[in-house]
């Protein structure tokens, strides 16, 4: 964003650059442009910009979450370097923001990058039994095959940190990629394993101490583009079947895949990761899931869940990282998804793969809600309800139809919404009659495999002032996408393309933290 003022961004009203895909607002959107556009349940960043959410961790009763945030965004744009910021939450809905822990530029090694953090229980990097210690990249001379990792570490609980000297504890051994680090304990080997994005592949190293690393070997894809973020864990399924997950966020656009949060189910000896196929699932089909991390589920005694894992992702796109109201109607560039929980299950066709849905304690927030109950649907039916933020689920059934599903954000001419549902042998989740980030106008329908002999599918919406998060059938398949409708832009309506259905038990409930 460098050389371009906020205002530009956003010229003639409060919707954005891609303003210009609609026709001119009517008047009272245009009055809109003092409005609100904050989310009203997801997490935001208090001011200025954030993108890569770190993996949180459990210290001292609470989750501690760490994120990229850039504090002289408005004044330098995205060029200007990060810091790992701090917000902690003991139900993962509601967040107190904490401040920079792990600060900028001071160092010679510029600013902080993507990495994790990790509670050493034994000391064994010698700072003390409990401290925090945070490896992460950082590139001395852009552009030169100079990224590294590099180690923090803090002695007060993890709210702040300390570099621990100049030098990287893993130098770049001379290329191009060689960032975001992932470490986990391997209790079995009695070491810590961690997994590095370098390019095509994710190489693993191991190390006694967090300080010295030996490189093991690598996991190569090629075809989704640079491999960024990867996440390796253990998960146990509902039969009680163990996999290991490798993760990794990736751009499969130009092989008509998603670019948000790849994974393969598989196998892992602390050295090598055998993949069950060669081919990745993937843990959201939108466009704006990126950065995304998955971590520990833990009760509020501490206690581990070794069936269910968490997952947050950063609801923006680089193609478009600039582009959102936010900025001139609350001053801040940054959103996140909803805190999903995870769950390995096993398909009839015997693939592992892991299902998603809301974080269970958003239902502690719920402030209203709208029982609709069965509606019969036949065209076009629009509901008696406005509201911007809110979760809206149903089931659809029918006998014989091409589509289904609800217009969400419509306007009150029914010209502007963004609908999602059901369509012949795919689910959809499509932007392209409202305002939305993406200019270039290819990435407006994302879509996942649905299978139309069901003649029944499961919808769990979440909508937020500029966010869209669709979990088809109990959250096989996601989709999440940034959208700006205006902020007159309140009403649903339900459709059927070529037939009639049945949408039952419809609920609406909205939240307030």
């Amino acid at each position: 964003m460098r050389g371009m003022s906020r205002r530009a961004l956003f010229a003639g009203t409060a919707v954005g650059a891609t303003a210009a895909l609609l026709p001119a607002p009517p008047a009272a959107a245009r009055a809109a442009v003092c409005g609100r556009y904050r989310a009203a349940y997801h997490f935001t960043v208090p001011d200025q910009w954030k993108n890569d959410p770190q993996r949180p961790v459990w210290i001292d009763g609470e989750y501690h979450y760490y994120y990229l945030y850039n504090p002289d965004y408005f004044t330098g744009g995205t060029t200007a370097g990060t810091a790992w910021r701090l917000a902690t939450s003991t139900d993962l809905v509601r967040f107190r923001d904490r401040g920079i822990a792990v600060p900028k530029d001071t160092t010679p090694n510029s600013d902080v990058w993507s990495g994790c953090a990790v509670v050493d229980t034994d000391g064994t990097a010698g700072f003390g039994r409990g401290a925090v210690v945070v490896l992460a990249t950082m590139e001395p001379v852009e552009g030169a095959n100079t990224q590294a990792q590099y180690l923090y570490y803090s002695t007060d609980g993890g709210r702040t940190f300390t570099h621990h000297g100049t030098d990287p504890v893993l130098p770049n051994p001379g290329v191009r990629d060689f960032r975001d680090p992932k470490v986990i304990r391997d209790d079995e080997r009695g070491r810590w394993v961690m997994a590095l994005a370098e390019n095509n592949k994710v190489g693993f190293y191991h190390s006694a101490d967090l300080k010295s690393w030996t490189y093991a070997g690598g996991f190569v894809k090629d075809g989704i583009g640079v491999l960024e973020c990867p996440d390796l864990f253990r998960i146990t399924a509902g039969d009680g079947t163990v996999k290991w997950v490798l993760g990794v966020s990736a751009n499969g656009k130009g092989s008509g895949l998603p670019n948000t949060y790849a994974y393969w189910t598989g196998a892992f000896d602390g050295t090598t990761f055998t993949p069950d196929a060669a081919e990745p699932q993937w843990l959201d089909h939108g466009w704006d899931w990126y950065g995304a991390v998955t971590f520990e589920k833990r009760d509020r005694s501490g206690r581990l869940d070794e069936k269910t894992r968490y997952a947050i992702g950063w609801l923006n796109n680089w193609d478009y990282p600039n582009t959102t109201p936010t900025i001139d109607s609350d001053g801040f560039n940054g959103t996140d998804s909803i805190v999903r929980e995870v769950t390995l299950k096993r398909a009839t066709s015997g693939t592992y793969y892991l299902a998603s849905r809301p974080v269970t304690a958003l239902d502690s927030y719920v402030s209203r809600t709208v029982k609709l109950g069965d509606l019969e649907v036949d065209g076009t039916r629009v509901l008696d309800y406005q509201g911007l933020s809110y979760e809206v689920s149903c089931e659809i059934t029918w006998e014989a139809l091409t589509g289904a599903g609800l217009q969400l954000r419509r306007s009150p001419d029914g010209v502007r919404h963004i609908d999602a549902g059901v369509y012949g042998d795919y689910a959809f989740l499509n932007r392209r009659t409202t305002v939305n980030p993406d200019a270039s106008g290819r990435w407006q329908e994302s879509k996942s495999p649905y299978d139309p002999s069901a003649r029944r599918v499961r919808l769990r919406i979440l909508v937020d002032r500029t966010s869209v998060e669709m979990f088809v059938d109990d959250g096989r398949y996601v989709h999440s996408s940034e959208v700006f409708p205006y902020l007159i832009d309140d009403r649903i309506a339900l459709f059927t393309i070529g037939g009639r259905a049945v949408f039952r038990n419809t609920v609406i409930r909205e939240f307030a933290l």
